[in-house]
């Protein structure tokens, strides 16, 4: 039996990837910081160790375990750098020393396909594209430089993989679906660049399967990013429409120029990095260029090196989710 260790396991990719993980005859050591779903973690089988990676005895975390998934990070588009660094790329950097230390032989680490985000359209991206040089936020900015530090890792005897799920969709998500909602309730959709931008969902089983065969095709992958989705790219104003069906809301269109609305956004970022408590903007320049242009994957390289095939439609989960989020 495989011995894995989650961590982030309390988190919505997290408790995915522990029950996926023990479906397929692992013994998982799944450690989080929210008590509030010990149990069910628990009746899936796993050993619950409850801490803060930045105060735990990572070493210790890491005995006698083979592999170690490494999901918990501070994922938001805004925040104190400090913090993002703290938390993202530091505890990445010990937690993969302590694996080694730990005699662990495989490292397969959570990605973010925000490294990509920039004000362009961006279809079919492929591993060997590049990321954005300059990073929208803090929060792709060191996701990227964690996934640096966890792919020059990769050696014999030591396999490290990077996992880049794009817009995770599943029903304990804390950030993507909930911020969509918020917008639909209000019954005004913003339309920026004619609404032609796409997205690529993927249902949070599906991300977790990836990432177990990662850990199951170390020996072909060590070393390597795989862009992970759904593949099935729908545009943004699409399905903020079928949202506002399935909540029985009646959208009001209101097409918004971008220009203006890139100023905005960078000065709001300006005002809420001064003002006390440092509030999140209503709009970033990142969420601005999520929202305005296009991202899609090609999985070939998933597909042929993992066998990856994705079971799940995420927007049909995303509709199915929808009226229970909302409410």
């Amino acid at each position: 039996m495989r011995r894995a260790l989650v961590t982030g396991a309390t988190g919505g990719l997290g408790l995915a990837l522990t029950e996926a993980l023990i479906a397929a005859g692992y013994a998982v050591r799944a450690t989080g910081r929210s008590a509030a779903v010990v149990q069910r973690l628990e009746k899936m089988g796993a050993d619950v160790v409850l801490c803060d990676l930045l105060q735990a005895d990572l070493t210790r975390l890491c005995d006698g375990v083979d592999v170690v998934f490494h999901a918990a990070a501070l994922s938001s588009p805004w925040g104190a750098e400090a913090v993002f660094q703290r938390i993202n790329v530091d505890v990445t950097e010990v937690l993969l020393a302590a694996a080694q230390a730990a005699r662990c032989d495989a490292f397969v680490f959570v990605s973010s396909p925000s490294i990509y985000a920039d004000f362009k359209d961006q279809e079919g991206l492929t591993e060997d594209s590049l990321p954005n040089p300059r990073p929208l936020n803090a929060y792709a900015r060191t996701k990227l430089a964690a996934e640096q530090q966890v792919l020059v890792a990769d050696r014999p005897g030591f396999r490290t993989v990077s996992i880049r799920p794009r817009a995770l969709i599943g029903p304990d998500d804390a950030v993507l679906l909930p911020r969509i909602l918020e917008m639909v309730r209000r019954g005004r959709l913003p339309v920026l660049r004619g609404g032609l931008a796409r997205i690529d969902l993927t249902d949070v089983r599906d991300a977790a399967v990836a990432l177990v065969l990662a850990d199951q095709h170390r020996e072909t992958v060590g070393g390597r990013p795989i862009n992970i989705s759904g593949g099935q790219p729908i545009r943004i104003l699409e399905l903020a429409e079928r949202l506002c069906a399935v909540l029985q809301v009646k959208p009001r269109l209101i097409p918004v120029p971008m220009a203006p609305m890139r100023v905005l956004a960078s000065m709001s970022e300006t005002v809420c990095r001064v003002w006390p408590g440092r509030p999140e903007p209503k709009i970033t320049p990142y969420t601005l260029a999520t929202l305005a242009y296009s991202q899609t994957f090609d999985l070939s390289y998933a597909r042929t090196v993992l066998g990856y095939a994705p079971a799940h439609d995420a927007v049909s989960s995303a509709l199915e989710l929808a009226p229970r989020m909302a409410a």
